[in-house]
């Protein structure tokens, strides 16, 4: 899997990732627009990461490197003809060794309708850290998850 790294002034690509997120959930009912997605994946402050395959997205990851949620996965998305193929557990892979550079710990959220998502992340040993009642929408709820090699006090970057 080869990914890239998106300039955040790649107006194109990071289009073609707001159309992605746009046309499947959780976003749908989260009520993502064109303006906010690309607000997000435009932002210079965090790292747009894709996954070309026959020259377009078939992937990508929204990282957040700052901050006290160091380490933060704040969207991933998979074309929906890619799904069910390992290529968004690979994607999560790839996004925790970029993580472990910096930080020993890997957050992200996922809403509480959205459980096959959790049930994967669950499965590649995120835990429970966190619920945020109506957090983006009324009747939603964000689950916070955690991944971690240890505590800060104990981390050591990996230079890999």
């Amino acid at each position: 899997m080869d990914v890239r790294r998106v300039d955040p002034s790649d107006r194109p690509c990071a289009e073609a990732c707001a159309r992605l997120m746009l046309a499947s959930e959780p976003w749908i009912t989260l009520g993502r627009t064109l303006e906010s997605a690309l607000a997000a994946l435009q932002n210079p402050g965090k790292e747009l990461h894709v996954v070309l395959e026959d020259g377009e997205v078939a992937a990508f990851v929204l990282l957040e490197m700052r901050g006290p949620l160091a380490g933060y996965i704040q969207t991933i998305c998979v074309r929906p003809d890619r799904r069910g193929r390992g290529l968004g557990a690979a994607l999560i892979g790839w996004a925790e060794r970029r993580i472990a550079r910096e930080s020993p710990n890997v957050f992200l959220c996922v809403s509480s309708f959205n459980d096959a998502a959790r049930r994967l992340y669950e499965r590649l040993g995120y835990e429970v850290v966190g619920h945020l009642t109506d957090f983006i929408v009324r009747d939603h709820d964000e689950l916070l998850l955690r991944k971690t090699s240890g505590p800060w006090a104990e981390f050591k970057p990996d230079a890999r």
